[in-house]
């Protein structure tokens, strides 16, 4: 078993690389070699994409990136910005191959933490963040029996939003979702990852990537979702809300529109992603009829004694989110980025 690294610049290397994580079942979107270009170019971390090799034939990948910051650490990570991570393999050999080389380098780097972002557990002696769970549902191949499939309550919700005669468009820019999602997260007191990135996601993952806006009936922007797609998958993965959005059930018929959508495209799973248990957010997909599947994100400690919290639950960060509310939003776009960039 060979191991080697993916150049940025070399095209066939990423087309093999994308081919074998299409086919590969355990691979997921953020396996896919795009995200190195995206990591380098808005983020500035350096990458260490590896590939295991058997006899020429790719039997594994391993997407991670180096973030290193005085604030949050210095890590070691499969893969920041991502829900999912880790290995994506076709043998056992191509797995011990890869995590191998991981922890090999992460030594080299002298990092506090290596951490994979599994979907399924592969080190029961490591360390485990279970903060997170995802929730994945499969779409029924008729529009009306994935209506029928919302529990009662929410279906009202969307309901509401369909009388309410709002209306859903796929947008070509980021130039309106940015602005709902760039509120929406001042709001909650967190900083904003930069326009540059959603702009970069779109430019590089093109049809892959695709932003779909909710109006009122006189156009005005009310909600908006950017999606990945990938295989018979689409997963809503950023998203953002006005404040009137909640009256008009907006945010409701936005992922109703989206997996209607779907449905009709002949997507076969709506990957609902990431939530914090006991959340609103985990409360609103439960109502959805979505079961929540625990993630395992594991880690191999070097430098530390813990898991790192770097995430709004944790209660040193309580002061810092009520002052970045009160932050003119302007002054808070400028900043975030630089601060997010490093949270990964």
């Amino acid at each position: 078993m060979q191991i080697s690294r993916l150049s940025p610049s070399d095209v066939a290397g990423i087309q093999r690389w994308n081919a074998f994580v299409q086919a590969c079942p355990e691979a997921t979107f953020f396996h896919r070699a795009e995200w190195q270009t995206i990591i380098q170019e808005v983020f500035r971390h350096p990458t260490h994409f590896l590939l295991a090799e058997n006899r020429g034939e790719i039997a594994g990948v391993l997407p991670l990136a180096h973030v290193k910051s005085l604030l949050f650490g210095n890590a070691l990570v499969a893969l920041p910005f991502a829900v999912y991570g880790g290995v994506a393999a076709t043998t056992p050999d191509a797995v011990a191959a890869l995590e191998s080389a991981a922890q090999n380098l992460a030594r080299q780097l002298g990092v506090d933490h290596l951490e994979f972002r599994n979907l399924s557990p592969r080190h029961a002696d490591w360390p485990t963040q279970d903060l997170y769970v995802t929730f994945r549902k499969a779409i029924l191949p008729d529009v009306e029996a994935n209506m029928l499939a919302i529990p009662r309550k929410q279906r009202a919700m969307v309901r509401k939003g369909i009388n309410n005669g709002l209306l859903s468009q796929n947008d070509p820019t980021s130039d309106r979702f940015f602005a709902l999602f760039a509120d929406n997260v001042h709001r909650h007191g967190t900083p904003a990852l930069s326009k540059r990135y959603f702009d970069t996601l779109l430019r590089v993952f093109g049809n892959d990537c695709r932003i779909l806006t909710v109006t009122s009936p006189d156009g005005t922007p009310l909600s908006s979702v950017l999606s990945f797609y990938f295989r018979d998958e689409v997963l809503p993965y950023y998203a953002g809300d006005d404040v009137a959005a909640r009256q008009f059930a907006a945010n409701d018929f936005k992922y109703w529109e989206l997996m209607r959508q779907s449905c009709e495209q002949g997507l076969k799973l709506f990957d609902y992603g990431r939530s914090k248990v006991g959340t609103g957010p985990y409360a609103f997909k439960k109502n959805w009829g979505f079961e929540a599947q625990p993630l395992h994100y594991e880690y191999c400690l070097y430098k530390r004694d813990s898991i790192p919290q770097n995430n709004p639950s944790n209660a040193k960060y309580k002061l810092f989110i009520e002052a970045w509310r009160r932050m003119p939003i302007q002054l808070a776009n400028l900043i975030g980025p630089h601060i997010v960039r490093n949270l990964g």
